[in-house]
């Protein structure tokens, strides 16, 4: 670890301070630990620190999907016909999703997750040989992937940003983006909170700086519903797209996609099925397309329902009262973390909501680092090599089942861990 300019004997005093609080507090909280993770179904032996990648759904929302698979399966040609019972059901999560979000219903499309929101605007939209997209370094890697499939399909060019890491200030993040725009840029691929590094970005300044040269932008909003205050028309941005099952806590396989009015004749879905020639009366081709892809399992999204009113009903203040609770959390967790690895943060508290990503001082395998975190202290957080000069990384999450104990156990682990794995 690196020793700080105050010379080695006061760095030693305050890690020997840091550690006795350290341990005091783990002996406070030996006991403790959320009052609310008895609404998930969690394993109670592993400190699950990684609500960030897959979600997890809550016992009573898992309860409500059974209730809606069994009605399906009790008469599944009322439940799923679209001009029966289906399109109805979808546009009461539809308004629901509308009133917390900010837009209209009519804007908002149902889609399987980011990924599959992002390919539908991407194989749709109208590339020429030489235009441009231009994409993160933070970017999700499967998003990434489809602005490349894409570029490579029209003979279109990708330009990726290459964003500060460690980054002091937003505006350096709308600067190295801007560095990449030129008359050929058609679309802006761009994380609301990117997935690696947990950087919540300034989404506003970024389209505003996009849209003053004529750019589209489509925003991978992956982990902002339930994370952030989040209002759709304000944005402004052409194509909006998110997950349910991450920090809305709804079923797996479920998200939407938001199109600006303007754009969405020329949007479709990555499954063309019946609603590609047939009319459904009082209704966009739009909304027709997406609500019906060919046979498929709606009861995720009609669970999300149960998801947001548990959520909404989890603490006195709320949704607002969750979201700033559990960023509260993630910034305590940061000043544990960071303080025992003794390293500064890479980014500054503004820019951090329910993640945590961290550079770990180490050039061991992370392999080895994660099995050793899983098999013997049972910890679930996930390691991965950061982008640009970032080196080896570790990220955590922050949800109202997880407790700053967690948080201190890992703390706790880490250094042994590291030693261990370098000396491997």
């Amino acid at each position: 670890m690196p020793t700080p300019q105050r010379g080695r004997f006061s760095y030693h005093v305050r890690q020997a301070l840091f550690r006795f609080k350290l341990l005091s507090s783990k002996i406070r909280n030996m006991s403790k630990q959320s009052p609310h993770r008895k609404h998930w179904q969690l394993n109670p032996e592993v400190a699950f620190l990684n609500h960030g990648s897959f979600g997890a759904t809550p016992t009573v929302v898992l309860r409500a999907q059974r209730e809606f698979q069994d009605a399906m399966e009790l008469d599944p040609i009322q439940f799923l016909a679209p001009e029966r019972e289906l399109e109805p059901k979808l546009d009461r999560v539809r308004e629901l999703l509308a009133s917390l979000f900010g837009a209209d219903a009519q804007d908002i499309a149902f889609v399987r997750n980011v990924t599959d929101g992002v390919s539908a605007v991407l194989r749709s939209f109208p590339f020429d040989t030489g235009d441009e997209i231009v994409i993160t370094d933070h970017g999700y890697n499967a998003c990434n992937n489809a602005a490349q499939f894409a570029a490579d399909r029209a003979g279109a060019i990708i330009r990726k940003a290459r964003l500060p890491y460690p980054v002091h200030d937003p505006d350096q993040v709308v600067a190295a983006i801007q560095r990449q725009f030129t008359d050929r840029t058609r679309l802006l691929l761009v994380d609301h909170v990117t997935s690696p590094t947990g950087l919540v970005l300034p989404l506003q300044q970024i389209v505003t700086a996009a849209k003053s040269r004529g750019i589209q932008v489509m925003v991978d909003g992956a982990h902002a519903p339930g994370m952030l205050p989040l209002d759709l028309k304000s944005i402004d941005a052409d194509y909006y797209t998110a997950n349910h099952h991450k920090w809305l806590c709804g079923p797996k396989v479920s998200g939407f996609l938001w199109v600006h009015p303007e754009r969405q004749q020329q949007v479709r879905p990555t499954i063309i099925s019946h609603a590609a020639n047939r009319e459904r009366p009082g209704r966009s081709k739009f909304l027709a397309e997406f609500d019906w892809m060919g046979t498929f399992d709606p009861t995720p999204v009609l669970a999300l329902e149960s998801a947001i009113n548990f959520l909404s009903n989890l603490m006195p203040g709320g949704l607002p009262q969750l979201m700033e609770s559990n960023r509260n959390l993630a910034l305590q967790a940061r000043d544990v973390l960071t303080q025992t690895l003794g390293i500064e943060p890479p980014a500054p508290a503004a820019m951090i909501a329910n993640l945590v990503a961290l550079p770990l001082p180490t050039n061991a395998d992370i392999n080895v680092i994660r099995q050793q975190m899983l098999s013997k202290y049972r910890i679930e957080a996930p390691l991965f090599i950061g982008p640009s000069d970032a080196g080896p990384m570790i990220r955590t999450s922050s949800q109202a089942y997880n407790h700053i104990s967690e948080f201190e156990r890992l703390a706790d682990a880490l250094p042994t861990i590291l030693q261990s794995a370098t000396s491997s």
